[in-house]
């Protein structure tokens, strides 16, 4: 294979790991179910769900500490992932460490708007819909120690390795959302408690434990992860919005009303196709966890 050959083709492979997810699923449909949410149906005051944390394959920890923004972007709460923690530049946290210095009276109050915060990502199983396979589970962490990662300690401390295949020592975690309000009046679920089930084996079926812990599907093809000219747009003030025409985002000055809008998700396709727009499920999630501040 000529040179040229073999630098075509590895530019092709570079920008398909590039893409992201676009070549993990095959509709927006197969996507929404690798979300794990915790929100409450209208209509009901209180649900349980019932879930399994999966194993890491090497052993690691199963909650992954992930960074993100959570920034009013068109009256829309977004979490957007912080580059900063890849050492990459960051605007929005530019932007915060500008307000936090300038000595102006009220910029460091509006600095914490701008600041990202620790999430965790646990890969799990939903008991009522294991027929999606491995979802991903996305909370905030709590500074007051009354967070849903604080909640699982004790059972880990008192059960041992709760992700454990074999049952010896794992077992399925019962989750009861309820409602409640936040200081504006607004309701929104949390989870106001985690119960450890008994011991029990991931599945009865050994080769559906296979699969399940084998699946390579990992939380950075679930959750977006925006680009820095996105994330440039939000830091000057501005809406990025996709258009199709152009084939990138561009800001509410820019766009023209033929451009194509999907409140800011870019749509996830690895060509130039016009495919149906993904909207990531727990952007505006209203969850104790998810709330703005």
């Amino acid at each position: 294979m000529s040179d040229l050959a073999q630098s075509v083709l590895a530019q092709y492979e570079k920008n398909k790991a590039a893409s992201g997810n676009s070549g993990k699923f095959s509709s927006q449909e197969e996507r929404m179910k690798k979300y794990f949410t915790t929100i409450i149906p209208k209509g009901k005051r209180e649900e349980e769900r019932r879930i399994r944390i999966l194993p890491t394959k090497d052993g690691s920890t199963p909650f992954v500490e992930v960074k993100f923004h959570e920034i009013n972007v068109d009256g829309k709460w977004l979490k957007l992932y912080d580059p900063a923690q890849e050492g990459k530049p960051s605007p929005l946290n530019d932007v915060h460490d500008a307000l936090a210095s300038s000595g102006e009276e009220g910029d460091s109050e509006l600095a914490k708007s701008y600041y990202s915060r620790k999430f965790f990502i646990v890969k799990l199983i939903d008991r009522d819909n294991e027929e999606d396979g491995p979802k991903f589970w996305r909370f905030k962490n709590k500074v007051k120690g009354d967070g849903i990662f604080d909640k699982i300690i004790p059972i880990i401390r008192k059960k041992g390795d709760i992700t454990d295949v074999t049952g010896e020592e794992g077992c399925d975690l019962s989750l009861t959302l309820a409602l409640t309000k936040a200081n504006n009046g607004k309701e929104y679920s949390i989870v106001s408690a985690i119960i450890p089930d008994d011991k029990s084996p991931l599945h009865s079926d050994p080769e559906k434990i296979k699969e399940w812990v084998d699946d390579d599907l990992t939380w950075k093809d679930v959750y977006s992860i925006r680009s820095n000219e996105y994330l440039e747009m939000v830091a000057n003030g501005e809406v990025p919005r996709w258009d199709n025409d152009q084939k990138k985002y561009v800001s509410t000055s820019t766009t023209t009303d033929e451009a194509t809008v999907d409140g800011g998700t870019k749509p996830e396709t690895s060509d130039e196709k016009k495919e149906p727009k993904i909207k990531d499920p727990q952007a505006e999630e209203e969850t104790a966890d998810d709330l703005p501040f």
